[in-house]
């Protein structure tokens, strides 16, 4: 099995996120799998040494991945289908970095002998928001990549590509991109639901949630708690080994995984920070 994280810029939590992501896995992998990291920052993963191979990935090739019409997620789907070509013949799992481990790896691996995502979240035609409700607008029973869309959204934050598939797979998720982008297709999720659709059309697709969990939306808690326990690691001077002996036995129950925030406590928060300013400063 082959593992892939994708990486851009210096925000320290994502890198956070992704060595914690990378601990989990690390917990359970044999000496076959690798764990790739392709990322513009590499100097984050220097003491995964040789646990991880690293892939630099310039601002260039970036750019070249975002295709004609310049849409960032595109290059997603163009990181997979690299790593699909390094190992045509083994499986590939693509992760978000606000993922991790906490099912049994021996049950992860089975699940791949068939495509995987992180989990259903329902036909386009029936979801509720206004990007979900405008994208089924624009391609419900249309064909795209040479298919007719009436397949279900499913969650991104975990792509899994079975052995032999992967080129097949990941070039109809971009001809299916592509063509969106071409037809002026909402953007927002338009790299997810080609990875859907793509994944669907070539085997079973099934959710790995109950391996993998995804606290997309929950990052500020899992945020504040990694960071303690990146200070601890720091703090202890502990060695890889110790972090991913930590990582292996922490309890990830302790904290949700998804929590809903309504939108007015959202707009609320930005209301108040621009009426009450902190604007009582002071400096050495």
């Amino acid at each position: 099995m082959n593992i892939l994280y994708l990486v851009f810029g210096e925000n320290q939590q994502n890198h956070a996120q992704a060595y914690f992501s990378i601990c989990s896995f690390l917990s359970q992998t044999e000496i076959s799998d690798r764990v790739y990291m392709m990322t513009d920052s590499p100097d984050f993963y220097k003491k995964l040494g040789d646990k991880v191979q690293i892939l630099p990935i310039s601002q260039e090739q970036l750019s070249d991945w975002q295709g004609e019409y310049q849409f960032f997620w595109r290059a997603k789907i163009k990181a997979i289908e690299y790593v699909c070509g390094l190992h045509p013949d083994e499986s590939v799992l693509y992760l978000d970095t606000d993922t991790f481990l906490f099912g049994d790896i021996r049950l992860l691996r089975k699940a791949l002998e068939n495509p995987v995502m992180h989990l259903n979240e329902g036909n386009l035609s029936a979801l509720k928001s206004k990007t979900e409700k405008l994208m089924w607008e624009q391609t419900g029973n249309q064909s795209f990549g040479g298919i007719t869309i009436n397949h279900a959204m499913w969650n991104a934050g975990v792509v899994g590509i079975p052995a032999s598939k992967g080129l097949s797979i990941t070039q109809l998720a971009l001809n299916i991109c592509d063509d969106m982008l071409a037809k002026d297709v909402t953007r927002r999720l338009i790299e997810q639901f080609a990875l859907s659709v793509a994944l669907f059309e070539n085997g079973n697709l099934s959710p790995v949630s109950k391996f993998i969990g995804h606290y997309w939306s929950n990052k500020e808690e899992w945020n504040v708690e990694i960071q303690k326990l990146m200070a601890d690691s720091f703090l202890k001077n502990s060695s890889l080994a110790d972090d991913i002996e930590t990582i292996g036995h922490y309890d990830f129950r302790k904290i949700a995984i998804h929590k809903r925030t309504p939108n007015t406590q959202r707009r609320l928060r930005k209301l108040i920070k621009k009426w009450f300013p902190s604007e009582d400063k002071g400096f050495v």
